[in-house]
């Protein structure tokens, strides 16, 4: 589950980090990215560690609820499950131009 939420943090990071702050991003990055502490990130900003744990906290629900909005990373991974049903298709000798179509047609929904 801590893998998880780890990757799913990081790819929220990727696609959000512009719409937070610079102490935001700073905390997330050495946090989920660097892989600090709390404590250190603690040291280095001169704050407490509780400080650092819940400014991380807060800007964990702000990716989330950015998210729910904008479904950016749900778009990416529908986007990255079709284009391998399509390289699929591809590397089928039996999948005719019928079986790609639909696929196709998915993917300029998205």
């Amino acid at each position: 589950m801590l893998l998880e939420k780890t990757t799913r943090m990081n790819f929220l990071f990727d696609f959000y980090q512009a719409l937070l702050t610079d102490k935001q991003r700073s905390y997330m990055q050495l946090y989920y990215l660097d892989d600090l502490s709390l404590g250190e990130i603690g040291e280095s900003y001169e704050v407490s560690r509780q400080a650092v744990y819940d400014n991380i906290r807060r800007t964990e629900a702000m990716l989330e609820e950015y998210e729910d909005k904008l479904q950016l990373f749900q778009k990416f991974k529908n986007r990255q499950e079709i284009t391998n049903k399509l390289l699929s298709c591809l590397n089928d000798e039996q999948s005719s131009k019928e079986d790609l179509i639909p696929l196709i047609e998915l993917l300029k929904q998205e």
